[in-house]
């Protein structure tokens, strides 16, 4: 997960949940069930009651357990927000349910109505990545410094895939930037037309948000591909996915640098095999992974 100082910070968390719809009603709808459980206390006989603490337990050990798997596997605050969210709400419906249930239904309408009515906020921070127009970007592309790499995230933050990776690229951008990197982000929700031009389709879900490296004015790699239209891409969006994709691009600017001589020799290596593979699999990223760490 990211380390970033300010996302771990609890008082800036206590601040997003009073300031951010999402997290307020959220708090409140749990917030509710005190009065509720104190109010059963008097009304439920001693085995209720004692039935009702037993399932209380029950649901706050396996949700301890399952908020400990998330917070070790989950590389984004927002993520691992969103999932303890949604585990919290299942209980706490079972719960309800155990209690009355017409407590469950309550609590199934609230949820509907926060669903329908709030969003979950995405991470605020840019990094070292600029915040970029389409007309801005190419721009940057044709008339600017052309010999440098551009790593591009396109996305529009009505989709919780991107709301959840929101602080990958950020992230990415503040360990890799350097003087033949540039990272940038297009919001397609205020610029949707320019989808079209990226060969990025809206109305699949699965290809937002798209990772677009160029050079030269030319793309060089993207995330997902463009012709997944049909099957879903099966690398996750992670951190160590775009990593790769970025020692792809200095491997390819090293590469050019090379003599003819040295470059035959370098594309017949392993290394360029494993880097250069025009898809990478889990496996690619494994052993890039472990490459990395020599």
């Amino acid at each position: 997960m990211s380390t970033n100082s300010r996302n771990a910070n609890p008082v800036h968390w206590v601040n997003r949940m009073i300031s951010e719809p999402y997290y307020l009603l959220h708090f409140l709808a749990f917030f509710f069930y005190i009065p509720v459980r104190c109010s059963a206390a008097h009304v439920f006989s001693p085995v209720r009651s004692a039935h009702l603490l037993h399932r209380e337990m029950q649901a706050l050990l396996a949700f301890c357990v399952l908020a400990a798997i998330k917070v070790v596997r989950t590389e984004s605050w927002e993520a691992f927000i969103a999932d303890t969210l949604f585990f919290a709400k299942i209980f706490l419906a079972a719960i309800a349910l155990v209690v009355d249930y017409r407590l469950a239904l309550w609590y199934a309408l609230a949820f509907l109505v926060i669903y329908i009515i709030s969003q979950q906020p995405a991470y605020g921070g840019l990094g070292t990545s600029s915040q970029l127009t389409p007309l801005q970007l190419e721009t940057l592309l044709t008339e600017g410094n052309t010999s440098r790499f551009w790593m591009v995230e396109f996305r529009s933050l009505s989709a919780s895939s991107c709301i959840l990776s929101s602080s990958f690229f950020p992230d990415l951008s503040i360990t890799f930037s350097t003087k033949n990197l540039s990272f940038g982000t297009v919001d397609l929700g205020l610029f949707p037309n320019a989808a079209e031009k990226f060969g990025i389709n809206l109305e699949s879900l699965h290809q937002l948000p798209t990772y677009i490296l160029f050079h030269d004015g030319a793309v060089i790699s993207r995330l997902p591909e463009a012709d997944s239209e049909a099957k879903l891409f099966d690398s996750p969006v992670s951190k160590s996915l775009l990593s790769y994709s970025r020692c792809r691009s200095e491997g390819m600017r090293i590469l050019k640098e090379l003599a003819p001589a040295s470059r035959q020799r370098m594309a017949a290596s392993p290394c360029y095999i494993l880097l250069f593979s025009p898809t990478p699999t889990p496996q690619t990223l494994e052993k890039f992974q472990s490459m990395k760490t020599v």
